[in-house]
This record gives structure tokens, sequence and C-alpha cells, in this order.
């Protein structure tokens, strides 16, 4: 079981591992060694809550695939079982981002004090700008 908090716990059966050849550097053993790990999870066909699962529908992230599969590429560690870790943390984590409720932003006022600097700061500025025209000098003969 992969504990994601004290109320939700996945079945490492639900969860599909298998074992690919990673990318990048490591020599002739790149060719021989299959190191990296690629994960996925089905969210509909999970053993999970209808609300769990609605909510881990709704996340944005290119790892969730329209048919509602988690799919992770593991390929940080030179070593299988480092990235099997790493692939379950990282699973771990998009789960827990997906299930937190988000706070809901309480509107506010500006205070009376904001207010006036604003205003005075308005004031100063137009005063700025009405210094930069012409002059206008009275009585002038032309």
């Amino acid at each position: 079981m992969i504990k994601i908090n004290r109320n939700i716990a996945i079945p490492e059966s639900e969860i599909v591992m298998t074992a690919i050849r990673s990318q990048g550097k490591g020599g002739q053993n790149v060719n021989k060694v299959a190191t990296a790990i690629h994960l996925r999870f089905s969210i509909p066909d999970s053993s999970l809550s209808e609300e769990v699962k609605e909510k881990l529908l709704q996340i944005n992230d290119k790892r969730l695939t329209k048919d509602g599969v988690i799919v992770f590429k593991a390929q940080r560690f030179r070593t299988q079982e480092k990235n099997r870790e790493d692939a379950i943390n990282r699973f771990i984590e998009l789960i827990k981002k997906g299930i937190t409720v988000r706070k809901k932003r309480k509107p506010t006022k500006p205070t009376a004090g904001s207010k006036q600097n604003r205003l005075d700061s308005k004031a100063k500025r137009s005063k700025i700008k009405s210094l930069r025209g012409n002059p206008k000098f009275p009585n002038t003969i032309e």
C-alpha cells in the first residue's frame, strides 16, 4: 500500500511500473540496462472514492492523459531502485496536490490610508505634469 495521507492509501497492484531504457549519458551501459521507470496509474479504474477521483481528474497537468491515466517517466538516477522511489514520490506529490482544497479568497477593501496616499500621489503627479507646459505670462505684448 502506498500511503498518500491518513485517509487515502493506494494498493500497489493498481500502479503499473515497467523498467525501460533510460535516455542520455551512460556510455555502453545505457544500451544494455533498463534503469528508467515508467509509472502508470488509471484514476477511473482505481479503488479511490468518487469524490477523490473527481478532484484528481480536474488536475491541470501534462502528466494526466485524456483517459484519466497518470504517466510518469523517472530517469533521474542511474539505478532502477532509486528511479522507482523517485517515481513513487513524484506520484504521491501529484496526488496530494490534486486532493488539497484551496482556501477561498476573501475580498478586501483598500484602507483609508492607502486611498489617501493614492490621491496624494495623483495630485503630485498632476502638478509635475502641469509645470511641463509652456509658461504663460500674463499681459504679454504681442
